[in-house]
């Protein structure tokens, strides 16, 4: 089977209404990508009918894909179970509550040539005051700790080249920070306005209880991280010195540097090989 050209990894929890309608609308938005789509549903241990409602969409789909998380592990698990079994050259992320909007897909992938990452920025929230006030405090706490300018971390719809995913730090409440850690590893990023829908079914996951102190903590964790942090960049192979004799009439065979294919580059402590 061909791999797709996109993947996308939808992290599912109590969604069983919403599912088929996204479903839905995934094709309509993905129809004309080149090169084809997978999604990946990553089912986080759901205990209504959504386990149900995914093995239909799978039979009914060859593009689907279903991953089971053993119980409920949260957001940031499910993100990596899917990213880890993305075969794509590019990969989607969004939210399984439509409250993203999958037509703003072909737009994101536009956009990502150029970049390793684009961002939606939900341009007007579909949210209690309760939630885009705490979102705001929260956005605004994780930039300044961070030295980052991310106008939108919590909006769960991103593109990504699959490769910058690879070495992305794994752990949980990690979803809360992804540009930044991929800045970190030198992922490009950009950023795009995108639409945002009341939620339909269902209600939030989230609030003010259950992201407050984790999210300290992990903020905390995170900049700890970029004080330590090893740039896998900061190291290049150098050429390799060789003997070479220059014919018999240089009996004494001294070594001469013999460039290789491409030209010698500094170590990371930038200093230069010495002969």
């Amino acid at each position: 089977m061909q791999e797709p050209q996109l993947s996308v990894v939808v992290p599912v929890y109590n969604e069983e209404a919403s599912l088929p309608l996204l479903a839905g609308e995934l094709a309509a938005a993905l129809a004309e990508v080149e090169g084809g789509y997978e999604v990946l549903f990553v089912d986080d241990g759901s205990t209504d009918g959504s386990a149900a409602v995914l093995a239909r969409l799978a039979a009914e789909d060859p593009r689907v894909r279903v991953l089971r998380m053993p119980g409920n592990h949260g957001q940031s698990a499910a993100l990596a179970a899917g990213f880890r079994h993305a075969r794509g050259e590019l990969t989607a992320s969004l939210d399984a509550d439509l409250q993203n909007d999958p037509a703003d897909l072909p737009r994101m992938l536009a956009a990502v040539d150029g970049v390793d990452v684009v961002c939606g920025v939900r341009a007007r929230r579909r949210d209690t005051w309760v939630r885009r006030v705490s979102s705001r405090l929260a956005n605004g706490v994780r930039n300044r700790v961070t030295h980052e300018s991310i106008a939108d971390v919590g909006c769960t719809l991103r593109v990504y080249r699959t490769d910058v995913l690879r070495h992305l730090p794994l752990f949980d409440g990690m979803h809360r920070f992804l540009p930044t850690l991929l800045r970190m590893g030198g992922a490009r990023i950009a950023e795009m306005p995108v639409n945002h829908r009341p939620r339909r079914y269902g209600k939030t996951k989230y609030g003010i209880n259950n992201r407050l102190w984790r999210g300290i903590a992990d903020l905390l964790a995170v900049r700890w991280m970029q004080s330590r942090w090893i740039d896998r960049r900061l190291v290049e192979e150098v050429a390799p010195w060789r003997a070479q004799r220059s014919g018999p009439s240089c009996g004494s065979g001294s070594a001469l540097p013999v460039r290789g294919s491409s030209s010698a580059a500094s170590s990371s402590s930038g200093s230069s090989p010495s002969g």
